[in-house]
């Protein structure tokens, strides 16, 4: 089956370790929860996809040792194309290690021996221009996530940029995502007021819709032929937080995937913070959007 998302982006094994609170140096804690599972942003995103019942293949770059090919058997098993993920000879499959303390705060060690490159995505250019949507995860080297998101352009597809694009890189874009960091790394703004001046700054300079986190919820703005013109926040859900990590992932899943169904704006907004609130309920990356798939779009 042809799929109908690219996602361009890590894929990592993820170790989540739990404890009650972080010990001080020279001095250790007991671990109460431990879950290894796959992760990284791109196999976040392209799990929750598969999980809304989105036809979807993944990007991106592992070792070609026995942790690749048990993350890659998984993504399988999960519903997503792997046949575009490259294979280093010789190296190390990416670890993300979290430490998450009892208040749900994290710290990440991160092992990151390879990431994609240009040729890697140039291979994928076939499954890039053919995609309905490309999905590209700025964490990535500039060189590759220009090429990836050129691809989509040149197959017309709808191309989001996850993070914090340069100039060049937002002229190509129909959506930007940015989490409450990114969204000042990007423009600057330390308050609502500006961040919706900023906001409007970056609709006139390519995407048709932005979703910048804020501190206590999301701000959407958009303008163009498919959607109208608009603008809108959302707080955060109510959901009780056990760990933030993977909520941006399953928010930009979500909002591609009802986007792409040709919701209106303010009803895929809504979907994609639900999705991220359902993330946010249990430790680690992994998205867990059975309920929305199910059709729970509250």
């Amino acid at each position: 089956m042809t799929p109908d998302v690219v996602v361009v982006g890590q894929l990592a094994r993820d170790l989540v370790l739990q404890v009650d609170e972080m010990p001080p140096a020279g001095a250790a804690a007991d671990v109460r929860l431990r879950r290894e599972m796959l992760g990284g942003k791109g196999a976040n995103q392209a799990v929750g996809l598969a999980q809304l019942g989105v036809p979807v293949a993944l990007v991106a770059v592992c070792g070609d040792d026995r942790a690749g090919d048990e993350l890659l058997a998984q993504a399988v098993r999960d519903g997503v194309d792997v046949s575009a993920v490259a294979r280093r000879p010789g190296t190390a499959t990416a670890l993300i290690v979290e430490a998450l303390d009892s208040d749900g705060q994290w710290r990440y060690l991160q092992h990151l021996p390879e990431l994609l490159t240009a040729a890697d995505v140039d291979r994928a250019a076939g499954r890039l221009r053919s995609a309905r949507a490309v999905l590209v995860q700025l964490q990535q080297p500039a060189e590759a996530v220009s090429a990836a998101a050129g691809h989509g352009r040149a197959g017309d597809a709808l191309v989001v940029l996850d993070g914090v694009p340069d100039e060049k890189l937002l002229t190509l874009a129909d959506v930007l995502r940015a989490d409450e960091q990114e969204a000042r790394l990007l423009t600057g703004a330390d308050d609502r007021e500006a961040l919706r001046a900023a906001a409007h700054d970056l609709l006139d300079a390519g995407p048709g819709l932005v979703a910048l986190g804020l501190p206590d919820g999301n701000l959407f703005a958009w303008r163009d032929r498919r959607w109208g013109a608009g603008e809108l926040v959302l707080p955060l859900t109510d959901e009780k937080v056990a760990d933030t990590t993977g909520a941006g992932d399953a928010f930009t899943a979500a909002l591609t995937t009802a986007l792409l169904r040709g919701d209106p704006a303010e009803e895929a907004a809504r979907f994609a913070v639900r999705a991220a609130g359902l993330t946010v309920r249990h430790p680690g990356g992994r998205p867990d959007l059975a309920a929305l798939a199910s059709g729970e779009r509250s």
